[in-house]
């Protein structure tokens, strides 16, 4: 069973019952090394460089929080063709609202919810959890070496002359074809004149 102390802590967890919700908190979170190091782990990633999130926490209404701030993260990811190291340069913009008695949209019930921007209000606003999340949706989802090439795709059984890309185009032949009869048209027209 996970506990609390055993999920990674990449920024501070407000407790909601601590905060002054008569005025906004500016906030400043920046990865260590080692924190960094252990978000690349956890998203399956090479490296992660130079993580932060900065923003402003407000309160909204009489109850409800809303973040506005910047994901700002250097992350190297290998390269879908080579395997190289693709090194990507991440800056976002972060909106999330905490919102008292919300219910949470499960599956069942939408395949897609209507605003990923927010969450129900709980105990307390995890804003390492937040930070973690924005890296995971601002990667690369196909990151590519700017050298890298895809080469021809040449599929074949033994003893079979292999099928190539420009084979698999059906609408090249008819192009072909049309052009021809355009241009027997053409002839056809000039000798009648």
């Amino acid at each position: 069973m996970t506990t609390p102390e055993d999920i990674p802590n990449y920024g501070p967890r407000l407790k909601v019952s601590e905060l002054d919700h008569s005025r906004p908190h500016d906030l400043a979170v920046s990865l260590n090394e080692e924190s960094a190091m252990a978000l690349a782990h956890e998203l399956g990633i090479e490296a992660a460089r130079k993580v932060r999130l900065e923003g402003r926490l407000a309160p909204v209404g009489r109850r409800d929080w809303r973040f506005e701030g910047t994901l700002g993260a250097t992350v190297v990811q290998p390269c879908v063709v080579t395997l190289a190291p693709v090194t990507t340069r991440i800056d976002e913009p972060v909106e999330r609202t905490w919102i008292e008695g919300l219910t949470p949209t499960t599956a069942e019930e939408s395949e897609t919810p209507q605003d990923v921007a927010q969450e129900p209000l709980g105990p307390v606003i995890d804003i390492g959890a937040l930070l973690a999340e924005a890296v995971a949706l601002a990667l690369p989802l196909y990151p590519r070496a700017d050298d890298a090439e895809l080469g021809d795709a040449v599929f074949t059984e033994p003893g079979k002359d292999a099928i190539r890309d420009e084979d698999l185009k059906p609408f090249a032949g008819l192009a072909s074809l049309r052009d021809k009869l355009a241009q027997k048209d053409d002839e056809s027209d000039e000798s009648n004149s």
